[in-house]
């Protein structure tokens, strides 16, 4: 029965040492392998192999990229402003063996230098400035933690500042700050929208001022030339009649003065206040100036035909 449990407790021992010299390290980490308490070396993912009792697990680190909120902070800007700021950091362990022997709490050192660089960039800069200058922010934070982290084995990928608050009577005056800009702005628009409605009302009143001047000048232009025309044709008659008249034609002065007489009847029947017409001459007096007329022109187209 002794030699039994002898066996027994061998086997055992075996299977133990056994378990003990195989380790399966999960996806997305590394373990760090010590011995003697001295570092050895990393285990990547998968089966890995160790020396029992002399080889030790160190260290398990997550090889993934990870998120580390960024607690609030109050800190104070150049113009004096106190604000509240918070935010978030991305990192990701690229070297298993810094992150684990370089540094002590490795999240908690990340943590602390991004707060303390949050206060060091924002504290240089105005209000104004981080309120519109966020990207900027990240930007700088991200290259001063990043280098910093580096002796870590720690690749910070990304910082992000979630939310600036100012103090709550700051958020008032710049409430009414905006209002006061924007109200400003709508009265320049109204002001610069009534004098481009002025201009163009002018403009339109000195084209409208061109156009009935160069209708006027076209008119009396036109009223002069017909005028002309009709002096022209008034001495052409005249001429006429005094060559009838000299040539001994006494048709001609009867044909002048009926002219005459018909232009005068026919001015005093249109005018506007006319309503009733009185001739005080005898029928025979228009029949004898008609005759004459009509012995001008039997001779005036006899003489055409001759």
């Amino acid at each position: 029965m002794g030699p039994l449990i002898v066996i027994v407790v061998l086997v055992l021992l075996v299977l133990i040492t056994l378990l003990a010299g195989v380790k399966s390290v999960p996806q997305g980490y590394e373990w760090t392998q010590e011995r003697f308490g001295k570092y050895q070396r990393s285990l990547k993912p998968g089966l890995n192999l160790i020396i029992p009792y002399i080889d030790k697990i160190g260290r398990r680190v997550n090889m993934m990229e990870q998120v580390l909120d960024v607690p609030s902070q109050e800190v104070i800007t150049q113009d004096n402003a106190l604000i509240t700021v918070d935010g978030v950091v991305f990192y990701q362990v690229l070297d298993s063996a810094k992150a684990s022997y370089e540094v002590r709490h490795l999240e908690q050192a990340t943590l602390n230098l991004t707060m303390t660089n949050i206060r060091t960039v924002m504290g240089g800069m105005t209000l104004d400035d981080l309120l519109s200058n966020r990207d900027s922010i990240n930007a700088r934070l991200l290259a001063v933690v990043d280098e910093a982290t580096e002796p870590w084995g720690v690749k910070v990928t990304r910082i992000e500042v979630k939310d600036i608050k100012p103090p709550a009577d700051l958020v008032a005056s710049m409430g009414r700050q905006m209002k006061a800009e924007r109200e400003k702005r709508a009265n320049i628009l109204d002001a610069e929208g009534f004098r481009q409605a002025a201009i163009l009302k002018a403009e339109g009143e000195k084209q409208a001022e061109i156009l009935s001047a160069e209708g006027r000048r076209q008119a009396a232009f036109l009223n002069a030339e017909a005028r002309e025309r009709e002096a022209a044709a008034e001495a052409e008659a005249t001429r006429m009649v005094s060559e009838a008249i000299a040539s001994g034609n006494a048709q001609a002065i009867n044909y002048f003065i009926a002219q005459r007489y018909v232009d005068a009847l026919k001015d005093i029947a249109t005018a506007p206040n006319q309503k009733t017409l009185i001739l005080p001459i005898e029928a025979t007096s228009i029949l004898g100036s008609l005759q004459g007329i009509a012995e001008v022109a039997k001779e005036a187209f006899g003489g055409t035909k001759r």
